[in-house]
């Protein structure tokens, strides 16, 4: 059911996508994408081919930027597309509460704001297009524990790339709801948006405390898409210990098919940017936005050649 609703809404963006279009008779429009992400991050290649194929399918121009966990940067992105009269704006949220402001200024010069992939909702955005990370991070501990992979008393490890950023917050206090009344503890630790230092960080944690970790779960792609490498450093062997965790890389994605990550959650990259720009073209065109849509879908080894390979180019 889930599969079949994520394709219909993809449907309808792209028919909503195409009728804004037009013959080509209409005036194009130009809207602004706004990342917290690094441009090194393999997702944010995802969500920025979404908004590149909008672009395409539409004929308007979406100026895209990323600031890399940098807030003021990404305010004053914000504030550019503003101050140069943006058509609407699609963007991800930094950390909670930091785009109340910009958000507010959008507003009041009537141009549709629209939050993608982290949400806030004390922004006051029109709409959020993602995955609701409370849930994911619910999601993510509820397999562990559903599959008897951690009891009372275990340990988990939660490596992110920027400790404190929303998704990672978020992602934590879900999974808290479901580990911290069994007993489970747990360690956050921060890997930075370096790849390489992604790698080395991690194996010395692994390094130091092999013995007590009893599960993973990456709070980010950049860690979970490193798992391989840093097992194979550290000479743990695939499914020696547990790892859930985010799947919108190839790496992850060979790390489900190859054993070292049980499940992965796919986040819908692609179309969360194309749909976020759909319904800021929606009301920009004067239709009301009055949803959200929620994305994302947890696999096993069993689905992940899907993932794979719509991450690969395969059709």
């Amino acid at each position: 059911m889930r599969t079949k609703l994520r394709l219909l809404l993809c449907g309808l963006a792209a028919t909503a996508a195409a009728h804004l279009a037009g013959t080509g008779s209409a005036e194009a429009k130009t809207y602004y994408w706004v990342s917290h992400g690094s441009p090194a991050d393999p997702v944010w290649t995802y969500f920025l081919q979404g908004a590149k194929q909008w672009a395409q399918d539409t004929g308007n121009t979406v100026n895209t930027s990323f600031h890399s966990g940098d807030v003021p940067s990404h305010q004053e992105a914000i504030r550019a597309a503003i101050a140069a009269k943006a058509d609407g704006i699609v963007s991800s949220n930094p950390d909670p509460g930091s785009l109340i402001q910009v958000v507010k200024e959008a507003k009041a010069a009537h141009i549709p704001i629209i939050n993608i992939n982290t949400p806030d909702p004390t922004a006051g955005f029109d709409a959020y297009v993602g995955g609701d990370l409370l849930q994911v991070g619910q999601r993510w501990a509820q397999y562990l524990v559903d599959k008897k992979l951690v009891k009372g008393g275990d340990f988990v490890w939660m490596p992110v790339e920027v400790p404190g950023a929303t998704y990672g917050v978020q992602e934590e206090q879900g999974a808290s709801t479901v580990l911290k009344p069994l007993g489970v503890k747990w360690e956050v630790t921060d890997n930075t948006l370096d790849q390489a230092e992604v790698i080395n960080r991690m194996t010395d944690y692994l390094t130091t405390n092999r013995q007590k970790v009893k599960a993973i779960i990456g709070l980010g792609d950049m860690v979970t898409g490193s798992i391989k490498r840093v097992f194979d450093q550290v000479g743990i062997k695939p499914g020696e210990i547990p790892v859930v965790g985010w799947g919108n890389s190839l790496d992850t994605s060979q790390e489900v098919l190859n054993g070292y990550i049980n499940a992965a959650m796919w986040q819908d990259p692609q179309a969360t940017s194309y749909i976020g720009l759909s319904l800021a073209a929606m009301e920009s065109s004067g239709i009301p936005v009055g949803f959200n849509v929620i994305t994302g879908a947890l696999y096993e080894k069993d689905k992940a050649k899907l993932y794979d390979g719509i991450m690969g180019g395969k059709k």
